[in-house]
């Protein structure tokens, strides 16, 4: 089985996207939000976009399921307030539940946490817990920044993220670390603010001493771990000098996965990272949507890559495409599992 780590709902009718502009329009004036009815999605307009989208790549391409997710730049934690938020939080991880209802043999839902800046990290419990122990979803999405590219929050190692921390504990689900759009017009979002997180988040845990805390707490650093695999040598150095430790102690906790788009970067990656280390991913439909014009090839066709590297032995392919990700996020195992799979 191949399974993609990285997947988002970004097929999803116009009117959907128009509702959250609605809401996040009315935030500060309740009585004139949409009704919620408004953000319903038919499943005929499901069947339209994930179908002739995400689905029909992702059996063209040759994986089989992906774990599916609302679009990570609509979560948009920086527009309104805590209120709409959770609102927004709630009808995104209902559709996505609602895709994986309809496609169960494609798709397992990851959720949005209805993050707001200023809100203490605690206050999305209540929707993780809701997606996890009642509608079987098998991870979430934890934005490191919700001010949205201005990181007006504290580090991620800091205690106020503890109260978020002990639930994904308790719970054994993992949390792919996951920026929404730059409101911040010098990062671009997916081509700077994304990676910008992914490379911050990484060194405050060089910084820290988090998992010393929370030695089950796991973390997906997406976009192949922004530039952390490229300057691996500048980590182990810094966390040598700076916390007197080997760098290697932090892969029992954090992966990366292969949303990396031309086979150098991918060769790099599972060349520099443990093969054990690294998920399959795509983030398809997402972030570079066209084809190189060298060879035809979708970018974000992250297979072909991983089937190219000659450097990975059958097993560590094996274990990038299915074995890591079923260990990573044992939710996902155990229903797998409950199929036979």
């Amino acid at each position: 089985m191949i399974i993609d780590c990285h997947g988002h709902f970004t097929t999803v009718p116009k009117s959907f996207r128009d509702w959250r502009a609605a809401q996040v329009a009315a935030a500060n004036e309740p009585a004139q939000a949409p009704p919620r009815s408004g953000a319903h999605v038919s499943d005929d307009e499901i069947r339209e976009g994930v179908g002739q989208g995400q689905l029909r790549l992702q059996q063209e391409r040759g994986s089989d399921l992906t774990l599916f997710s609302p679009i990570a730049g609509l979560m948009s934690h920086h527009l309104g307030n805590e209120r709409t938020a959770i609102e927004w939080a709630e009808v995104s991880n209902d559709l996505v539940r609602r895709v994986c209802d309809l496609y169960p043999d494609n798709f397992a839902p990851v959720c949005q946490l209805p993050q707001s800046p200023y809100a203490p990290p605690a206050n999305s419990i209540a929707e993780l817990r809701r997606c996890v122990e009642q509608m079987g979803f098998v991870g979430c999405n934890l934005n490191p920044d919700p001010t949205g590219g201005y990181w007006t929050g504290k580090a991620m190692t800091d205690r106020d993220w503890y109260p978020l921390y002990e639930v994904l504990c308790e719970l054994d689900v993992p949390a792919m670390i996951h920026v929404a759009a730059s409101c911040n017009p010098c990062f671009h979002g997916t081509g700077a603010h994304y990676l910008n997180a992914d490379t911050s988040v990484f060194m405050q845990l060089v910084q820290g001493d988090l998992f010393k805390d929370f030695p089950t707490l796991r973390f997906v650093i997406p976009h192949g771990g922004g530039a952390v695999p490229y300057h691996w040598g500048r980590y182990r150095g810094m966390s040598l000098e700076m916390a007197n430790r080997p760098l290697e102690g932090l892969l029992d906790n954090v992966f990366f996965d292969t949303c990396v788009y031309h086979q150098p970067g991918v060769e790099l990656l599972t060349k520099v990272v443990p093969a054990s280390n690294v998920l399959f991913g795509s983030e398809m439909i997402g972030a570079v949507r066209g084809r190189d014009p060298n060879n035809g090839q979708y970018f974000d066709d992250t297979k072909r890559y991983l089937d190219a590297c000659p450097a990975l032995s059958d097993a560590e392919r094996q274990a990038i495409f299915e074995g890591n990700a079923r260990r990573v996020y044992p939710r996902l195992d155990a229903q797998l599992k409950a199929k036979g799979l």
